[in-house]
């Protein structure tokens, strides 16, 4: 027994958040921000004559007046400074660290030499020499600058031809909206820091300061501005698709980053579980390698090594490896009590068995791969610690699938509340969506009762995009539709098909086929499933109300030309992008056309269930996964008669076992079956076996049992058969003694005895014989007689009722 040292927590793994970024920023680094050029190493004369004249010169005398005047005070404050070029002057100054704070030194300047300070002039001013290119303030400076003047003066002086062209290539109605319009003030301060519109790269956009942010009109419009940029050609085809999420995914990691996360301190130990896991990369996917990156550097070396930092082999003693085993079995979560404390507790760990399967799977490949690699993988050849038995996964599996069909049971009769459910939301957000569209900004509309209040502007072409209930909440009506639009897809998507969540978000324009019956030249529609889980393609044949709700996104996410635009989606799995694809599951979110994520349904399926009131046995709200209606839909196939094979081919799997564990078989559907095989083999049978009986055949088998009856007890023999011992019964085997009649086996006992005294004082052999066979067979009987009594003494009787203890009929 191994005694375990109470010891603080492992290491926390490092993060990978934001390193797809960080890789793409290598990949395209942005602009060099310069620091000399002809407008800035110009004279203080040639700039301000630039300034008087157009299109520097703005039309207004007094905005020319106050430009001019914050001109010369920008322009005196920055000769005092060292360098050459008015940037250098600028980038030596404090108030180029950033837009907060950066008129002090200014005005403390002005104070200095009695020139009045003034903060319209200042503005002014240093708006006029970044039109005229004098300076150029950072991308970090430029991102704090809230004046909304930047943008029309920059296309106005510095670079009108690019940003007409650019304007040219967005749509009317993408730039109206306010993320449009924040999209091209941060082109602008990027032309502002760098120069060109037509010169902008993938790095600018990537180093953008409001990138990083998450809040309303940080990186949006951020977003918005590289794809309006990347569609019309000025990116090289290997840039990124999009910047959605881009700070926040992490990409593919090396095997060398998925073990570094764990900071091991035996460098030979790193070296080899890096070197496994690039033998294993070429053979699964990113989700598998990063799983068994967990298991072995997480929850194997790093945890021994915590508890035993000089360990440095994999050759384990029994104490260690046993002293291991017990803290992987078990983990510590931390849970909010009702009352709001928190609480540390230990539970199970349900993946422990999986965690064991995969050591115990890197040790035998080590002695597999010393064998055929001596040189390079015979020194870790080491005894496995784990054994095949220690990885039984079967009451696990027991468990979760005693669990996966109590949640079946539990959702399939309620499913059709849930689409009557999806199916009012949806008119309820089409006929609010519809009332607040056919008034004008300002109005007051009711609908079901309810009264919403417009605003009386708005910057949204096509209608406003907020709207206030009568407690002044804020609610958007278009979202709400298009939320419960999808939610109403997904759950008729999903319990028509039983397909997968990431293979609903594949559906693509491509996935709707069309099949000629080579018999009948009936067309048929067909869904096309992508290969997912299994790498399989399949075909789904689709039914009328499959093929309306198809038919239905198909119609929502189609463009004013009929094609539907092709996007592109992120493979979770490999932590890739995949090439655009015409997919349904997209929408336009601020003026960018991205797909739906799995986390959006998931959302959209909350709300649904939350408006149905559904609740579980235990009186909580009933909980949906995507998952639940592809058991709901293979159980309720299988239990309409769809034969399992068949319901194998249609949901994917690989084997037929995976398809009835997915089916939840009722009892009374049970019995129903049995029932319904029997009806079918009676069928198949000739008819004169089924047919009515006798009131004469019924008492000859009532009078069967009868007749059974003995002395001794019962004869075991089997109807319509006649006794074969010619009424020998003591020497029966099928005779049944009752215990009642030991004592009259006793008397024949004695007598017996007796009897073959007799037979051998008169030398009677050949009655001595026999009378010896009765004998034996008597004493069996009493030896059956109190075996069966000591047995229902016993613990483990269970009560069986004996033969003569039967209720009969009694022949008439």
């Amino acid at each position: 027994m191994t005694t375990l040292v109470s010891m603080p927590a492992p290491p926390v793994p490092a993060t990978h958040r934001g390193g797809e970024a960080a890789a793409l920023l290598q990949s395209f680094p942005p602009r060099t921000p310069s620091i000399s050029w002809p407008q800035t190493e110009a004279s203080r004369e040639e700039v301000v004559d630039r300034l008087r004249k157009p299109p520097l010169r703005p039309a207004r005398k007094e905005a020319h007046i106050q430009r001019m005047v914050g001109v010369h005070l920008l322009l005196g404050w920055l000769e005092s400074l060292p360098g050459t070029t008015w940037q250098q002057r600028w980038n030596a100054s404090p108030a180029s660290v950033s837009y907060d704070g950066w008129r002090e030194p200014v005005f403390a300047w002005a104070a200095a030499h009695g020139r009045p300070p003034g903060r319209a002039w200042s503005d002014a001013g240093l708006l006029a020499l970044i039109c005229a290119d004098v300076i150029r303030p950072s991308m970090q400076w430029l991102a704090g600058n809230p004046s909304r003047h930047l943008r029309p003066a920059l296309a106005a002086t510095r670079d009108p031809g690019g940003f007409a062209r650019l304007e040219s290539d967005i749509p009317a109605h993408e730039r109206a909206t306010p993320n449009g319009s924040r999209a091209m003030k941060y082109i602008a301060q990027i032309v502002a820091a760098c120069g060109g519109v037509d010169d902008i790269v993938v790095g600018d956009l990537l180093a953008h300061p409001k990138l990083q942010e998450r809040s309303h009109g940080g990186s949006g419009p951020v977003r918005l501005a590289y794809t309006w940029l990347r569609n019309r050609g000025q990116f090289p085809p290997t840039a990124p698709v999009t910047l959605h999420s881009m700070t926040a995914r992490t990409g593919p990691i090396s095997p060398a980053g998925l073990i570094d996360r764990y900071r091991m301190r035996c460098r030979p130990i790193r070296d080899l579980l890096v070197d496994y896991l690039t033998e294993r990369q070429p053979s699964v996917d990113f989700t598998t390698l990063n799983t068994i990156a967990s298991h072995l550097g997480g929850l194997f070396w790093a945890d021994l090594e915590h508890h035993h930092p000089d360990l440095d082999t994999l050759r384990l003693p029994t104490e260690i490896s046993d002293a291991w085993k017990a803290r992987v079995a078990v983990k510590t979560v931390r849970r909010r009590d009702p009352n709001g404390t928190i609480q540390t507790v230990t539970e199970p760990r349900r993946s422990a068995p999986g965690v064991k399967s995969t050591v115990r799977s890197f040790y035998l490949d080590l002695a597999q791969w010393a064998l055929e690699e001596p040189e390079r993988w015979g020194q870790w050849a080491a005894p496995c610690p784990i054994s095949e038995a220690e990885c039984g996964t079967k009451k696990l599996e027991q468990r979760q699938k005693s669990w996966s069909d109590q949640r079946t049971r539990e959702r399939l009769p309620v499913l059709p509340v849930l689409v009557r459910t999806a199916e009012r939301r949806l008119r309820e957000a089409r006929a609010l969506l519809d009332s607040v569209d056919a008034v004008p900004p300002g109005s007051t509309i009711t609908v079901d009762g309810k009264h919403y209040t417009l605003p009386k502007a708005s910057y949204r072409v096509g209608g406003p995009a907020y709207i206030y209930d009568t407690n002044g909440v804020r609610r958007s009506p278009r979202t709400e539709e298009k939320h419960a639009f999808f939610a109403w897809a997904t759950i008729e998507i999903l319990r028509h098909t039983g397909i997968r969540i990431e293979e609903l978000q594949e559906l693509s324009h491509h996935s709707i086929i069309r099949y000629k019956l080579p018999t009948t030249g009936e067309v048929v529609p067909l869904l096309q499933i992508a290969p997912s889980k299994t790498d399989k393609e399949r075909l789904l044949l689709v039914s009328p109300e499959l093929a309306d709700v198809l038919s239905a996104i198909v119609s929502r996410v189609r463009q004013a030309d009929g094609a539907i635009p092709p996007i592109a989606t992120y493979d979770g799995q490999e932590r890739v992008w995949n090439a655009p694809m015409p997919v349904l599951y997209q929408w336009a979110v601020s003026g960018e056309r991205r797909p739906i994520s799995s986390n959006t349904i998931r959302r959209a399926l909350n709300a649904t269930l939350e408006a149905s009131g559904l609740v579980d046995k235990h009186g909580k709200p009933l909980h949906f996964e995507p998952h639940d209606f592809r058991r709901i839909f293979i159980t309720d196939a299988i239990l309409n008669g769809l034969p399992p094979h068949i319901a194998q081919v249609i949901a994917g799997h690989e084997s037929l076992n995976t398809t009835m564990g997915y089916a939840a078989i009722y009892p009374a559907d049970a019995i129903e079956a049995h029932r319904a095989f029997i009806a079918r083999r009676r069928q198949a049978r000739p008819v004169e076996e089924y047919r009515v009986v006798t009131p004469e055949e019924w008492d000859e088998f009532l009078g069967h049992f009868e007749r059974r009856k003995l002395a001794l007890g019962e004869c075991g023999r089997a109807y319509g058969t006649d006794c074969i011992h010619e009424h020998a019964c003591v020497r029966c085997p099928v005779l049944i003694v009752s215990h009642s009649e030991r004592s009259r086996l006793e008397e024949i006992e004695i007598n017996l005895s007796d009897r073959i005294s007799e037979a051998e004082r008169e030398g009677w052999l050949g009655e001595v014989e026999g009378l010896r066979v009765s004998l034996v067979a008597l004493q069996e009987k009493l030896a059956q007689l109190d075996a069966r009594q000591q047995r229902r003494g016993s613990p483990v009787f269970l009560g069986v009722p004996t033969f003569d203890q039967l209720p009969g009929r009694a022949t008439i």
